[in-house]
């Protein structure tokens, strides 16, 4: 289905631990690029691509949320040997789809990534129908692209509108979206909020350790729904840790 479901930015992705990156929705992979330079040689950063944004424009959009992490999973076992040390991390729409690659790694190839993190985004069980009606409400999918921040001068009219269709594609993505027979990861797994996050409540991001099979760690971070991408070293120094297997601050908490 056209271009790369993954953007590699390190030279040589095989020969470092991976921390593969998928962004929230309507959004394209390109705002981790900057996540490698502050990372160096330690961790090779890779982001997810969808279609639909930055350099696939004109590829088609996957019609279920199997088929995206199906080319996906494709890619990454490409990409790397099947077990390469490997951190999921995913934001808001993001942590769904890492979710579901978590499991489809286990799945057909009987590995688990070394780590999963999910950042700003609900449990699983409250994301079954929920984008139904987003796709059709240009007001609520206004509210989101407004929440943020960009400013006026950050884009045209034209840009806003492709901006939204994005956003529409990926609540239509979020419908094909049902539990799996077995919904544990048995993978660390943590699970990231903002303290100021009006959409995604401390309760939502407690609530993954329903699907946690082993170690489960939850944090809140200053900030609101797009707290690590807008201050992005608290959680690149943990990302870090994990993806190298330093020791980590594992009581959870507040940052």
């Amino acid at each position: 289905m056209g271009g790369s479901w993954l953007v590699p930015w390190h030279p040589r992705p095989d020969e470092h631990p991976l921390l593969v990156c998928m962004p929230p929705a309507g959004a394209g992979c390109g705002q981790f690029g900057a996540w490698q330079t502050a990372l160096g040689d330690d961790v090779s950063v890779v982001g997810v691509q969808l279609p639909g944004r930055e350099t696939r424009w004109a590829d088609p959009e996957p019609s279920t949320m199997g088929e995206a992490v199906e080319a996906v999973v494709a890619e990454l076992t490409g990409l790397v040997s099947t077990g390469h040390p490997t951190v999921l991390f995913g934001h808001s729409f993001g942590g769904l789809l890492a979710y579901e690659v978590a499991g489809s790694l286990w799945r057909q190839w009987r590995t688990w990534p070394r780590a999963l993190v999910v950042a700003a985004c609900k449990p699983p069980r409250e994301w079954v129908g929920a984008g139904r009606g987003l796709a059709d409400d240009e007001d609520e999918l206004t509210d989101l692209l407004d929440a943020r921040g960009l400013e006026a001068e950050d884009m045209d009219e034209d840009s806003r509108e492709l901006m939204l269709e994005v956003l529409r594609q990926d609540a239509r993505l979020s419908l094909s979206f049902a539990e799996p027979d077995q919904p544990v990861v048995d993978c660390p797994l943590e699970a990231w909020g903002g303290r100021d996050d009006l959409t995604v409540s401390h309760e939502h991001v407690a609530d993954w350790r329903d699907y946690a099979g082993g170690e489960f760690q939850e944090r809140l971070f200053p900030g609101g729904h797009y707290f690590c991408l807008e201050t992005p070293a608290p959680a690149l120094e943990l990302l870090r840790s994990m993806a190298c297997q330093s020791p980590i601050d594992t009581k959870g908490g507040t940052l």
